[in-house]
């Protein structure tokens, strides 16, 4: 099931995107996992396969939001990143799998010896929850 939200928040001070929908579900996603998970060529790859692992993303703000069409919402970034139409049912689809999507990313970093963090100084702890 995918359905356009009734209502988009950007929460800056938690730096999570709220969705709420007709039926009462409602999506709370996190900033960085929309970052390195932004449907555009720059993240996806331009073929088949992984795509390109974005890491020192823990930080990033939503800077902005516009809806494209009935379909979707391009979301700005702090780290300038605006090239991603996030779907409706893209979004949908995060929300309900959040914490898979969540594992993968962390798996991904691990294997390839990538950070969360901008500084690496800094833990890498963070639950999506």
């Amino acid at each position: 099931m995918s359905q356009r939200p009734s209502d988009i928040r950007i929460r800056k001070q938690s730096r999570l995107l709220q969705l709420d929908y007709e039926d009462g579900t409602s999506f709370e996603l996190p900033f960085e996992l929309l970052r390195v998970w932004s449907p555009s060529a720059e993240v996806r790859g331009h073929g088949p396969g992984e795509g390109i692992l974005q890491t020192g993303k823990k930080d990033v703000l939503v800077t902005g939001a516009e809806m494209v069409g009935n379909y979707a919402i391009k979301l700005s970034f702090s780290d300038g990143h605006d090239s991603g139409l996030f779907t409706w049912s893209f979004l949908w689809e995060l929300g309900e799998q959040k914490e898979q999507y969540w594992q993968r990313y962390l798996e991904r970093l691990e294997q390839e010896g990538g950070s969360r963090s901008s500084d690496p100084a800094k833990p890498q702890s963070w639950s999506p929850s």
